[in-house]
């Protein structure tokens, strides 16, 4: 196994992984199941019917060496040839009949069984992903998890339908044949049967050897689905860094990965499956030498008794009925181990632990007046911290404003307002209220948030600016899209609200999608308002114009702002500036420049006045853009890219 299998760790220690699947998910479908068993045993009984009445038939109609059905009471036996073929043929009849309506319900109970149990395991593991906190997808890879959400999933179903199907068939057929070829004759039965210990023994060993090989392929799926995924993201970078090549090679080399771990394990399944044919065959090829010799000539070996044509021709039947049957269980195994190394990946996401607990007996969150505090929060990652004793208080309907240089944790410090992480240490308040005490949903509720790096689904601009207000009407759609000044580039485009963004927005320009996230947020109608660089991918006329509408949204509203544009914040209520994860500086526009310290050497950067900064903010400046250590991967983990 690959030591970067991001669900390694996890996996080993869901050694029951499939009994946790039928007791978790396979409870409340056992109806389901229960008729596919059930119709699965007649289905099978039925199916032996046809090959008995032939060697019936055989001895009693052809060569009279046996009453017809001579089990029954001699009045129930019909008289004659031609009744005995009627009845024989009818019995054939509704063998056939019987079994094709049993064969369907068999196949009912067993899919629905499935589909069901893929339904619900696919459901809740994305619930539970989508509900996990922000770092866990700051570690793991999107192609991984898709592959657990598809082709995982995928494979519980087949195993659960084809599988188990298949499994309980084979079972029926076996132990049903083994039955009645007992009742004709004992001792060749155990002939017939002399291969099945063998055949139990290869199974046992491809088991041992094909397990790791199928968790080596389940992993380089997801791996190779990753890199995929991730090249399809950027195939604008791709494309105008021309690295082509250097892609294609990247590509060949995880589909290589896949290719030896998939050719592993089918190296040893194209031995396997060969070699019980061959032994399957060795025993057909027994009962039809001794049974052939037996009804000809008479009891070889010793043996003693009658072998009957009738019986002879049962037997040869019945037996690839037996035999085979014995072979095909290995591919169910082969399915069952696949199934399993999925079932692991599946519950190991599910297991995967989050640093957000939610108290169960929460409230919702109350707010009143919108007064915010910080209370000597700090936060980071492998005991690095991205933010120190973090402490302020914004009273209800003003703006603070976040500011510092890129990697301060301004982004995270909005964030664990969201509750997209706790805090490590501290807290943070809204009217009095620990967010840590109220539930989630009332938070977000109450909190709207415009991000730096805009993301629209995809459908139509409408169902964007929709979405998160899915009951808003048309009319509240088109004043929120007007107050983010969005409403006439909209009416120009080819089918206006109702036009389609393309995959991630790809078919509107940068500013046009940050107007529509900006009008998402506006038409949510929030109590408080986070705007992160809300404005970064606009140009100066539209910022202008977003901004004055921005001015009106927020007049009544605490908000909370980060820009690197210091002209959009200077008339915020407070401003504090951010370095290194602790505040610095705090105060209005005016105070912090006339400081004369961070601040005013950042609005003179923006100002064009580079000559007259001092050489300590410039030596600063060049070692922050260049380092590269551990607090800026930590804080690159945590998504912080403000």
């Amino acid at each position: 196994m690959d030591d970067d299998d991001p669900f390694e760790d996890v996996r080993a220690d869901s050694s029951n992984a499939m009994r946790r699947l039928f007791d978790e998910y396979g409870r409340e479908n056992r109806f389901a199941f229960v008729v596919g068993v059930v119709a699965s045993l007649f289905a099978r009984v039925l199916d032996l019917v046809p090959a008995l009445m032939l060697g019936y038939a055989i001895d009693s109609i052809l060569y009279d060496s046996y009453p017809f059905l001579g089990f029954l009471p001699a009045g129930l036996q019909p008289a004659g040839d031609v009744n005995q073929l009627l009845v024989a043929s009818g019995i054939i009849a509704f063998a056939f009949f019987g079994g094709a309506g049993f064969h369907w319900f068999r196949n009912w109970g067993f899919n629905s069984f499935s589909q069901h149990i893929q339904h619900a395991v696919r459901t809740d593991t994305y619930d539970k992903m989508q509900r996990l906190n922000m770092d866990f997808f700051a570690t793991k890879q999107t192609g991984e998890m898709m592959s657990i959400l598809s082709n995982d999933v995928n494979r519980l179903e087949r195993f659960l339908n084809d599988g188990m199907n298949s499994a309980f068939r084979l079972s029926v057929m076996v132990f049903a044949v083994g039955c009645v070829l007992f009742y004709l004759n004992w001792k060749l039965a155990i002939i017939t049967m002399l291969p099945v210990p063998i055949i139990a023994w290869f199974t046992y060993r491809f088991v041992k050897k094909i397990q790791p090989e199928y968790a080596d392929v389940r992993s380089s799926v997801g791996k190779m689905n990753s890199r995929l995924e991730n090249n399809l993201g950027g195939i604008q970078v791709i494309k105008t860094s021309n690295t082509e090549d250097y892609e294609g090679e990247r590509v060949e080399d995880v589909s290589q990965g896949y290719f030896d771990a998939n050719w592993g394990a089918i190296t040893i399944r194209i031995k396997f499956f060969p070699a019980l044919r061959v032994i399957a065959g060795i025993g057909f090829v027994l009962t039809f030498l001794v049974g052939g010799y037996w009804a000809a000539v008479g009891a070889p070996f010793g043996l003693a008794g009658t072998l009957t044509i009738g019986q002879f021709v049962v037997f040869i039947q019945l037996s690839q009925q037996f035999i085979w049957p014995m072979a095909q269980f290995g591919q169910i195994i082969n399915m069952y181990q696949r199934a399993r190394a999925s079932s692991e990946r599946i519950f190991g996401l599910m297991d995967e632990p989050s640093r957000i607990e939610e108290d169960p007996n929460a409230e919702e969150l109350d707010v009143t007046d919108g007064e915010v505090v910080y209370e000597d929060v700090t936060f980071g990652y492998d005991d690095e911290p991205i933010i120190e004793d973090v402490s302020f208080d914004v009273d209800g309907g003003d703006t603070l404003a976040l500011v510092g240089p890129t990697g301060a944790g301004k982004s995270t410090v909005l964030k664990l307002l969201l509750r997209m992480y706790d805090p490590d240490e501290g807290r943070i308040e809204i009217d009095g209220q620990d967010i840590r005490n109220v539930t989630l949903p009332s938070i977000r509720r109450s909190i709207g948030y415009v991000s730096q790096d805009t993301f629209l689904f995809y459908g139509t601009v409408e169902e964007n600016i929709r979405y998160g207000s899915f009951d808003a009407s048309q009319e509240e759609v088109v004043e929120a899209a007007k107050a983010a000044e969005a409403h006439e580039f909209i009416t120009n485009l080819p089918d206006g609200y109702e036009t389609k963004v393309g995959e991630r927005g790809v078919k509107l320009s940068g500013g046009q999608r940050q107007r529509i996230d900006i009008a998402r947020a506006i038409l949510k109608d929030p109590d408080i308002m986070i705007l992160d660089e809300a404005t970064s991918d606009v140009d100066t006329e539209t910022e202008m114009l977003i901004q004055r509408s921005l001015d009106e949204l927020t007049e009544n509203r605490t908000t909370f702002s980060i820009a690197h544009r210091l002209s959009t914040i200077k008339d915020a209520d407070q401003i504090v500036v951010l370095e290194d994860g602790k505040i610095v500086e705090r105060g209005t526009h005016e105070d912090l420049l006339a400081e004369d310290g961070l601040y005013a050497n950042l609005w003179g950067v923006q100002a064009g006045e580079i000559d007259e900064l001092p050489d300590e903010f410039i030596e600063r400046a060049a070692e922050r853009t260049s380092q590269v250590d551990v607090d800026e991967d930590a804080e690159t983990t945590a998504q912080d890219d403000d």
